[in-house]
């Protein structure tokens, strides 16, 4: 017969399965009013308050799980989860490989194990759990779709593909599937815009249920050469997303008019670290996504002194832990004047621990976050030995191949062309502010250089790292690096270009922006 805690917890996983949160909660705090050293009380209790966001409350409870019944291989795997929320990396993957013996006949938890890990770029690490999880329960759709997304992410982009294609035949209308399958090759035909154009004009959702079908029709249109069709489906996925951002690029300027204003030449001589840390090296490659920062990163990083962590964003994360602003935004004009008041080396100590977990063997790490190109100020001053790798591409094929891409929270002003003028114009005057500032310290590239000239402009780009030439920079696209950018299919394959002057096709669509651009005095 099951006891009353038994009994308790039954229905307490029951609500959980239906999300029933407030049943969850309230099943914990009976078992634990019973037993306060009940683990599974404890695991009920994390797993309600993970749903209700608040990790830290979520953490202490799966510890206390933990603590009191160490093979609560569960609870672990929750913990790891939710750890990574804090940037607790190192501690989240000791966790994962502690237990990950004890899941070999738990699909799901194999599976969010292997999310963790992916969630913080280590995707080869996550590839063989979720393999196993299939491997339980193939036909569970989710576990599915994860794998098809870790196996490009780690370049299988053939068993990608077939996997899409399966997830499609059991739910044609499944619109991220059909967007993730437009990614991995070039059209060749106009039947899969046949099926996603099918699915729009049939489905009456309103457009900002449609977005991930508008970029695929755009993107498949654009592979076919057909130009006028591609901008007015990537125009209705912009104008889509922006009716439900909530975004002004008022807010995005003034962040940047504030970092051009407190990261100025007294403050960057002031406190500035002048002896390398002694600890690794990190090497930023920065600049307006989709500029050639990823083809970049994969040149520098098939070196064999270098490896890189992929797109952390712990540089923005560690200034926002040391300035103790209380805030729910991401990044704002307060957090950095907070930070730039404070000890420039508890900032680089801090990054440093925070990436120490996806660091190797290799003396030089590279961490290539776009948006990092805010942060500069900070990167040289705190790290005298860092290198700062800069990306510079035609300014209407930099915001064109932005405004095709969906993006994250980061990038919200590639929406609109509006948007993007006023941000562009913004981006310009703090990279000009920048070189002032840095001089030689900013090591310049030119994307259209780097595809049409590549062998010279590799020499000269390791030379300006201090790193000798090696062989293996010019067949980047042999590197077995996991990659999660907009940019992963692409650089499985030789230096192109492809994409040089792709504006011009769109020359009549993009005079609005070109006229704001030129009037701001951006060359073009």
């Amino acid at each position: 017969m099951n006891t009353p805690v038994e009994k308790i917890s039954r229905i307490a996983r029951g609500a959980a399965q239906k999300k029933e949160w407030a049943v969850v909660h309230a099943g914990a705090i009976e078992i634990l009013k019973q037993d306060d050293q009940n683990a599974e009380g404890y695991f009920l209790m994390g797993l309600a308050e993970k749903a209700a966001q608040r990790p830290v409350r979520a953490i202490a409870a799966f510890e206390t799980a933990l603590r009191i019944d160490d093979n609560r291989h569960d609870a672990a795997i929750e913990l790891a989860d939710q750890l990574i929320l804090s940037r607790r990396s190192k501690e989240a993957v000791a966790l994962i490989e502690k237990y990950r013996d004890r899941l070999d006949n738990s699909p799901r938890y194999l599976d969010m194990a292997a999310t963790t890990l992916s969630n913080i770029g280590l995707h080869h690490a996550a590839w063989p759990l979720y393999l196993r999880a299939n491997e339980l329960q193939p036909d569970i759709e989710l576990f599915r779709a994860n794998l098809a997304a870790c196996a490009v992410f780690v370049g299988d982009i053939d068993k990608a593909e077939e996997m899409y294609r399966k997830l499609l035949a059991k739910r044609p209308d499944h619109q991220r599937n059909h967007y993730q399958l437009a990614r991995l090759r070039i059209a060749k035909d106009e039947e899969h815009i046949g099926q996603m154009r099918d699915i729009v004009e049939n489905n009456g959702q309103p457009p900002d249920f449609n977005i991930y079908l508008y970029y695929a029709i755009a993107k498949e249109y654009e592979d076919l050469g057909n130009w006028d069709e591609a901008f007015t489906w990537y125009r209705r996925a912009g104008d889509a997303v922006a009716s439900v951002a909530n975004y002004s690029v008022s807010d995005d300027v003034g962040l940047i008019d504030t970092i051009i204003e407190t990261c100025n030449e007294d403050w960057l001589s002031d406190g500035r670290v002048t002896e390398p840390t002694g600890r690794k090296t990190p090497c930023f490659v920065v600049g307006l996504p989709r500029t050639g920062t990823t083809l970049t990163e994969r040149i520098i990083s098939s070196h064999s002194s270098v490896q890189t962590v992929g797109e952390t964003e712990l540089v923005e994360f560690a200034l926002r832990k040391i300035s103790e602003v209380e805030t729910r935004e991401r990044m704002n004009s307060d957090i950095v004047r907070a930070a730039a008041q404070k000890d420039i080396r508890v900032f680089g100590n801090e990054y440093l621990d925070l990436v120490d977990y996806a660091l190797g063997e290799e003396p030089v790490f590279i961490d290539k976050l776009p948006y990092n190109f805010l942060f500069l100020g900070f990167i040289a001053k705190a790290w005298p030995d860092a290198k700062i790798v800069h990306l510079n591409r035609h300014p209407l094929d930099a915001c064109f191949a932005m405004y095709k891409q969906v993006f994250t929270w980061a990038f919200k002003f590639s929406y609109t062309l509006d948007n993007l003028a006023a941000f562009y114009i913004a981006y310009n005057r703090l990279m000009d502010h920048w070189r002032k500032l840095l001089g030689d310290r900013l090591v310049e590239v030119h994307y259209e250089d780097l595809v049409s000239d590549t062998e010279p402009q590799v020499r000269k780009l390791l030379e300006r790292l201090d790193l000798d030439f090696e062989d293996a920079c010019l067949h980047f696209e042999k590197n077995k690096a996991a990659s999660a950018t907009a940019s992963s299919v692409q650089i499985r394959e030789k230096a192109h270009t492809r994409s040089v002057d792709k504006w011009k096709r769109f020359e009549e669509q993009l005079q609005p922006l070109a006229d704001r651009l030129r009037a701001a005095g951006v060359e073009i």
